[in-house]
């Protein structure tokens, strides 16, 4: 989402480039640049002015760092002041001392609520937390059935009168069904309309009084750029919200609500919707939304994303399996499959420092090249997948395998010594690291991840087109001048 503004703003630290220290001339480019990058981003007009002002007063006032360059210094300063206007931290959702804890879902039609509302169920419930779903949109044709086929993809239950209920009195009795059944959280989903009007802001006042929320969250849509902050703050002036949820935030959208809802509504945003997917639902941190405009990544949001996915005993199983030089197809497939379950490969790429210069082309190409060593290892035999030095002696097994698989020889047997490369290297790193390789494989956990110990970036992951990836470090000439910073990248 923020691929256009990042780009700006890293023309911007060239500018910088080569000067000794910041001073007023050689700042006013930089800013200049900055307060377009924003504005094209759709961030509101008062917060960009801010935000100038801020940052101009900040660099102007810093002390020169030694070893520290001017541009360094320059991102230093905005990424602080980007993550004031976030917000500076997440802000956890209230819970109730008795339970149960009642969240109230509102916001326009198409922004995502209902979807929303089975998204927060799914992640309190991966929190231990027992919930209900209230259903009480009675205007939109299928609202009700869309929230209890969620609720049933989820095994969570739904708490519906039908559309001919009164909303105010479904969610009363929802209220008191999670009473009797001693339910920790409630989640209340409430009917929108194409835009603000005194009907829905009427009904959800009667609901908010007489549910007596803990919380009451506006899910705005992260397309609609500075007017979700505008929508958030009219929300508050007359409900009194407690925060947002961001939807959509993986789209085309441009930034400018992320940037602008705090400082305009005066309202957090707890949650971001980054996906179609029932479980793409994040905790919003502006530290983590920072890195990401500045094209440094978020490195936590992806161990977290993978420990979810993790098993302790497999890793530990994994780890000693690669120091032994024993790791297989089989577990090859199981790492696969587990950067799948994480999400898209581009959405797992673009939280990695330096990996959002991927185009759609190359992301296009790795995904299918995946999908093509998959169907290479299902062909395999299992003693095969448990010894691949069978395959690299026998052009028989080879053969058999590219014409089960749909592939040509030649590309089973670079598989094969790719993947040979891969063990190897994998063995060396967890036997004490690799300096200056790029990648992951000294975080605990994620050596064995496809791709993650140097494999995908340092192109040496099996069946991964190599060129399209290449171009993602600048090509072999940035390559050679990486050599020179020995342990840069490495985690």
């Amino acid at each position: 989402m923020f691929d256009a503004l990042a780009d700006r703003l890293e023309e911007t630290w060239k500018k910088l480039r080569g000067k000794d220290k910041i001073s007023k001339t050689n700042i006013q480019e930089a800013l200049k640049e900055v307060r377009r990058a924003l504005l094209s981003a759709d961030v509101n007009l008062q917060v960009v002015k801010t935000f100038i002002q801020e940052v101009e007063t900040k660099a102007l006032g810093s002390e020169v760092i030694a070893g520290v360059n001017p541009g360094q210094q320059f991102i230093k300063i905005v990424y602080d002041e980007l993550v004031n206007i976030m917000g500076e931290s997440n802000v956890p959702l209230n819970q109730a001392e008795n339970p149960p804890t009642v969240i109230l879902m509102a916001g326009l039609q198409g922004t995502g609520k209902t979807t929303a509302t089975a998204k927060l169920a799914l992640y309190l419930k991966k929190q231990n937390r027992s919930c209900l779903m209230v259903a009480t949109d009675v205007y939109r044709p299928a609202a009700i059935d869309q929230l209890i086929t969620l609720g049933k993809q989820i095994e969570i239950p739904v708490f519906e009168l039908g559309k001919d209920a009164n909303p105010v009195e479904i969610a009363r009795l929802g209220l008191e069904k999670a009473k009797e059944e001693s339910i920790d959280t409630v989640i209340i989903d409430t009917a929108g309309r194409l835009q603000i009007d005194d009907k829905m802001m009427g009904e959800l006042s009667q609901i908010k009084k007489t549910v007596q929320p803990h919380e009451t969250l506006l899910v705005v849509d992260a397309m609609t750029g500075q007017e979700a902050a505008n929508l958030t703050r009219t929300f508050h002036e007359q409900i009194g919200i407690t925060g947002a949820i961001l939807s959509k935030l993986d789209g085309d959208s441009r930034g400018g609500a992320a940037l602008s809802v705090r400082i305009i509504s005066g309202q957090p945003i707890k949650f971001v919707g980054v996906g179609e997917k029932v479980e793409a639902l994040q905790p919003f941190y502006p530290d983590r939304m920072a890195s990401r405009i500045l094209n440094m990544g978020d490195i936590l949001s992806l161990v977290e994303k993978a420990q979810e996915e993790l098993d302790l005993a497999d890793v530990e199983k994994m780890q000693s399996k690669m120091a032994e030089a024993k790791f297989d197809f089989n577990d090859f497939l199981k790492q696969m499959r587990m950067l799948k379950n994480m999400g898209s490969l581009g959405g797992v790429l673009k939280l990695i420092p330096g990996m959002n210069k991927l185009s759609n082309t190359d992301l296009e190409k790795g995904e299918a090249e995946l999908k093509r060593t998959e169907a290479a290892i299902n062909s395999m035999t299992q003693e095969e997948r448990e010894h691949p030095e069978l395959l690299a002696k026998s052009p028989s097994r080879r053969r058999r395998i590219a014409k089960g698989s749909g592939r040509q020889e030649k590309d089973i047997s670079k598989l094969i010594s790719d993947f040979t490369r891969m063990r190897s290297m994998m063995q060396q790193m967890s036997q004490g690291g690799m300096p200056g390789m790029p990648g992951m494989g000294g975080m605990p956990g994620m050596g064995g991840m496809p791709g993650m110990g140097g494999g995908l970036f340092g192109g040496g992951m099996p069946g991964m087109p190599q060129a399209g990836f290449r171009g993602s470090s600048g090509g072999k000439k940035k390559k050679k001048k990486a050599k020179k910073k020995k342990g840069f990248g490495t985690l």
